[in-house]
This record gives structure tokens, C-alpha cells and sequence, in this order.
């Protein structure tokens, strides 16, 4: 009984203790676990605001890296600006030095420009006082040319004046040859066929006559007298339209051409013949009907100046 007694008070002794002695370790591990979770998180905000820190500074050594290189940028400008400055400052010492020694050359050469302008003037008032004498000789030789010419051209006029009051007394009572101003004119159907360019045998009597009449005269003009027998073709407006001749034009061609051929076997020399062809293109007469499609088909010879 003593015995179980003791065990009994042994066992509720025990117990207790051992209860404290765990409670205290669990407080003392609750106090270190706060204690290094406290530390924790002190370090993790001592790390943090360091790390913010760098960070900062991190951003101004590059701003001050930017500035830096900026400012390197702007000295190497200022730097070739300077050098070129120096460069264009002695180029132009080099110039302004070389211009004053060339005063003294460029002087001498103003001197001697002005001797050969001078000499220049001179020449320059001769030569136009030359050209002076020379136009008023050149005019004086004109009013004389206008004379001699005058002159030629009255000479001409009277010998066809002589022409013309010969011809008149041959031809004038003939009914298809008529005096129009200083020109004779033939109706086409004296001298052709209607649409022909070949003579008719009355025509080539009266061109004939024509001929010899100009021979007589012309061999009374002196040899530095010019003239030409001039022969021109017309035609009525109707228009034609053949093998031979396509139009107007190659009619009044071929007819004045066959009278210039015609006087030439007759005579009177090659270079004082003159074709020229109008077509239907001059009319005497503007109005239509036969009679004056007879009058417009002619052909005109003129005693004139080439």
C-alpha cells in the first residue's frame, strides 16, 4: 500500500515538470522564430531600399554618361569648327599678302591697257571716219546707178514703145489679138485647140510675124540694155481633167512653154524668153458664161526688164 502510495505521488510529481519544461522550449523557440522572422524582415527591407538605391544611382550615371557624351559631341564640333575658322583666316592672310604683291604687276598692266585702248580709239576713229567717206561713195554710186538705170529703163521703154506701134499695125484689126496695157494678149483659140497645148497653123503666122517684129526692133537695143519677152498662160475656171493634163495648171503650162519654143525655133534667143503659167487663176472677166470664159482663156506676151 506504501509502496503504490509512493508511485502514485511519484507520478503526479513528474508530470508537471515535465508540462513547464516543454512550455518553456516552446516559448523559447516561439521567441527565436520571431526574433529571426523580425530580422528577416528588417534585412529584407534594408535589402530592398538599397536595391532602390542602385537603382537611382544606376539612372544618374547614365544621365551623367549622356551629359558626358553630349558634351564630347558639342567640344569635337566646337574643335573642327575652330580649326576650319583658323584655316579660312589664313587662307585669306595668304590672299590679302598676295594681292599686295601683285599691286605693283596689276598697276602696270592698267597702264598698259590703257595705251591700247587709246591706240584702239585712234584706230576706231579712223576706221569710221574711212567707212564715212566710203558710205557717201557708196551713195553717190547708187544715185549714179539710179541714173544709168533710169536711163536703161527709158531706152527700154522706147524701144517697145517701137514694139508695140509695130505690132499694132499688124495685128491690131485682128479680132482674137487685143493691146491690154504694155501687154499683148492672143485668145487661146487663135493660137490652140480647146484643151490642146499645140499651135494652130493661123497662130504660128501671127507668133511668126510677133517674131520677126521683135527681131528687127530687139536688134536696135544695145547689149547692155536687158529685156525679156516674158509669155504667160490663163485659162477659164472650168476645171479639166485629162491624161496629159490634170489640171489648169499643166494647160496654161504647156501652152505658154509651146509659144516660148515656137519664138526660140524662130529666132529670138533663149535667154530672153520667159514662161510663166496662172491657170485660171487671174481672170479678166469674173463672170460666168461663154464670153467671158473667152477671155480668160488667153495667153499674155510682154516686152519687160528680167
Amino acid at each position: 500500500m506504501l509502496a503504490l502510495a509512493r508511485r502514485g505521488r511519484a507520478g503526479i510529481n513528474v508530470w508537471p515538470a515535465f508540462v513547464d519544461a516543454l512550455a518553456s522550449v516552446l516559448l523559447v523557440f516561439i521567441f527565436m522564430l520571431l526574433v529571426f522572422v523580425l530580422g528577416q524582415y528588417l534585412l529584407s527591407a534594408k535589402l530592398t531600399g538599397r536595391d532602390r538605391a542602385l537603382d537611382e544611382l544606376g539612372r544618374q550615371v547614365s544621365a551623367l554618361a549622356d551629359t558626358l557624351a553630349l558634351e564630347r559631341a558639342g567640344s569635337a564640333a566646337l574643335r573642327e569648327r575652330l580649326a576650319a575658322t583658323l584655316a579660312r583666316l589664313e587662307e585669306r592672310s595668304s590672299e590679302a599678302a598676295q594681292a599686295t604683291g601683285n599691286v605693283g604687276l596689276l598697276s602696270q598692266q592698267v597702264s598698259a591697257l590703257r595705251e591700247q585702248l587709246t591706240r584702239l580709239n585712234a584706230a576706231l576713229e579712223a576706221s569710221e571716219a574711212k567707212a564715212g567717206e566710203q558710205q557717201r561713195e557708196i551713195e553717190r554710186l547708187g544715185e549714179r546707178l539710179n541714173v544709168a538705170l533710169a536711163k536703161k529703163a527709158e531706152e527700154l521703154q522706147r524701144y517697145r514703145s517701137e514694139f508695140f506701134g509695130r505690132m499694132r499695125a499688124l495685128l491690131g484689126g485682128h479680132p482674137s489679138i487685143r493691146v491690154v496695157g504694155d501687154r499683148f494678149v492672143f485668145q487661146s483659140e487663135l493660137l490652140f485647140p480647146s484643151g490642146e497645148a499645140s499651135l494652130r497653123p493661123e497662130g504660128q503666122k501671127s507668133l511668126s510675124q510677133l517674131a520677126e517684129t521683135l527681131k528687127a526692133v530687139t536688134r536696135k537695143i544695145p547689149p547692155d540694155i536687158g529685156w525679156v519677152l516674158r509669155i504667160d498662160g490663163h485659162t477659164d475656171r472650168r476645171p479639166i481633167h485629162t491624161a496629159r493634163f490634170p489640171s489648169n495648171w499643166e494647160l496654161s503650162t504647156a501652152r505658154a512653154l509651146s509659144v516660148v519654143r515656137f519664138l526660140a525655133a524662130r529666132g529670138i534667143p533663149e535667154r530672153h524668153l520667159s514662161a510663166a503659167s496662172f491657170g485660171e487663176h487671174q481672170p479678166l472677166d469674173a463672170a460666168d458664161g461663154e464670153a467671158a470664159y473667152a477671155r480668160n482663156r488667153r495667153i499674155e506676151i510682154k516686152l519687160t526688164q528680167p
